[in-house]
Formats: structure tokens, C-alpha cells, sequence
């Protein structure tokens, strides 16, 4: 099976406000700079991305960002030219357990380029590279409190509910037929 971040070309995304990024799959060699990105996380997007309030992006998560499990995660990054470099300024992924249909997405956009689109943008590409992967649903575990999340799920069509094995989150889901 060929991996389906291999058809995932850079491309071009134009953002609220004049803003641009690029978005392509991500890469081993984004480590350092993937690292870079969770430190400039505020506490509170860290805690909304991953439930607790975690200072530093533990190793083996950290690899396992940026070496997606072949055939089973598709990780995206947005890159921003800052100066001379690019920065990361969001990821999106989702996972699937093997000959599973339903996959569980995750975003995390930088506290400064929210509110511009990128988030809904990252969401659209996973929706679609979900549905080319032959996905039936797509879905994804939600603070209560992540009201920007929330109303983005609820835009795109995805229902919102409790979820079964922990009634204090959320539940965001979308058939993908």
C-alpha cells in the first residue's frame, strides 16, 4: 500500500487578511522546528490539544509527530515565512486503527495565526484526503470549552455530542459519504 501523504504536494493557501501559508505533509526533518512550534503554544491551546497541561512535547510524541505511522496517520503542516525561515503555525492529522473506516482528527493552530481561516482550511484538506482514503467518518474528542473548535465542527456539518467513554468532552463527528 503507497502512503498517502506521498500525493500531498506543497501548495499555497491564502489566508484572512492578506495572510499566506504553505501546506504540505510533514517531515522527519521538521523535528526541530515542530518542537519550535509547541513552545510557542500558549498553555491554553496545549491543554486544548492535549488535555493537559503539558510544558514540553514528551520524545517518543514528538517522533511519532513527525514520522507518521505509514498507511494510518496523515499529518499536515503550515508553514509561514518568517525572515528567511518558515515557521510552523498549524498541524492536522487523523489515525486509523488498520482495516478501521472511521479516523480521529487533530488540529492545533499557533495562539497568532487563529481567526484567519487556517484551522477551517487544515479541517477541509483532512475531510478530503479522509474521503480519498476511503474513510466512512471522520471524528475527533473536543473540550467542552473549545468553543472555537466546536462552532468550526458545527459549520463544516459534523454533529457534537458527548463522548461515551468520558461524558466531560465532546464528541465532533462527520459522515464522510
Amino acid at each position: 500500500m503507497s502512503d498517502p501523504q506521498d500525493g500531498l504536494l506543497a501548495h499555497v493557501v491564502a489566508l484572512r487578511g492578506g495572510r499566506s501559508v504553505t501546506v504540505r505533509a510533514i517531515r522527519p526533518e521538521d523535528k526541530e522546528e515542530f518542537e519550535a512550534a509547541f513552545d510557542r503554544l500558549s498553555p491554553s491551546s496545549r491543554y486544548s490539544r492535549f488535555f493537559q497541561p503539558l510544558r514540553e512535547l514528551p520524545p517518543n510524541m514528538l517522533e511519532e509527530a513527525v514520522r507518521p505511522a505509514e498507511g494510518r496517520v496523515v499529518a499536515l503542516v503550515a508553514l509561514a515565512s518568517v525572515g528567511n525561515d518558515e515557521d510552523i503555525v498549524a498541524g492536522a492529522r487523523f489515525a486509523h486503527a488498520p482495516d478501521s473506516k472511521v479516523c480521529e482528527f487533530a488540529v492545533t493552530v499557533a495562539d497568532d495565526w487563529q481567526g484567519v481561516g487556517l484551522a477551517r482550511h487544515m479541517m477541509q484538506e483532512l475531510i478530503a484526503l479522509a474521503r480519498a482514503q476511503g474513510m466512512e467518518r471522520i471524528e475527533g474528542i473536543v473540550l467542552p470549552t473549545n468553543a472555537g473548535m466546536r462552532g468550526l465542527a458545527a459549520r463544516l456539518g459534523f454533529t457534537d455530542a458527548p463522548w461515551a467513554e468520558d461524558r466531560s468532552l465532546r464528541l465532533v463527528s462527520l459522515a464522510l459519504d
